[in-house]
């Protein structure tokens, strides 16, 4: 009987972007109608982007964080997205923000059950596993640098990486490891 391929989804996308330029946290507040600016509770600026479905966090020293994306060119989009709509509010942008992504969580259904006791005894040095404090087997892969968690349902969380592809690529590299030492059943 062939194997299901695993499904792979992108959760979430974690990118930063920096403007090189100080901002007026309170201006840009007044200026952007459903903003959120509450410096005795947190030193951000919150936006919500509609679409992509997003959240912005804006810092005066100019740095940005993006997340909710279910893609890097969603991160991409709601960051030049912003940009836009301080440009529409009057605050002058020097430059175009650098953007970085921060971190990809990717999950995949690898439809087989994961005997995470014979994974953790097979990879004692890549894997964490403590029943009593999380139910789920950490397995950290070097190539790519990711670190995933195991379930016996066969679902796995991968958290780490920069890049979609090397998310996709870890989890299939983990389901052929898994394959090869007869782990998948």
């Amino acid at each position: 009987m062939a194997k299901r391929e695993p499904t792979v989804n992108i959760e979430n996308v974690v990118a930063s972007a920096t403007f090189k330029q100080k901002f007026s946290l309170g201006e840009i507040a007044k200026r952007i109608p459903g903003t959120k600016y509450n410096p005795s509770e947190f030193p951000g600026l919150v936006m919500h982007i509609e679409k992509p479905k997003t959240a912005i966090l804006l810092f005066s020293s100019g740095k940005l964080v993006c997340t909710g994306a279910r893609s890097e060119n969603q991160a991409r989009e709601a960051i030049k997205k912003v940009t836009e709509m301080l440009e529409k509010a009057g605050i002058k942008i020097e430059q175009k923000p650098e953007v970085r992504v921060q971190n990809i969580v990717a999950s995949a259904n690898l439809y087989s059950y994961l005997d995470i006791e014979r994974i953790h005894e097979k990879f004692p040095y890549e894997s964490m596993y403590e029943p009593e404090q999380f139910p789920g087997l950490i397995f950290r892969m070097e190539d790519p640098p990711v670190v995933m968690l195991l379930f016996t349902s066969g679902k796995v969380v991968c958290t780490g990486s920069r890049k979609e592809e090397d998310a996709k690529r870890a989890i299939y590299k983990l389901r052929d490891l898994l394959d090869e030492e007869g782990l998948l059943e």
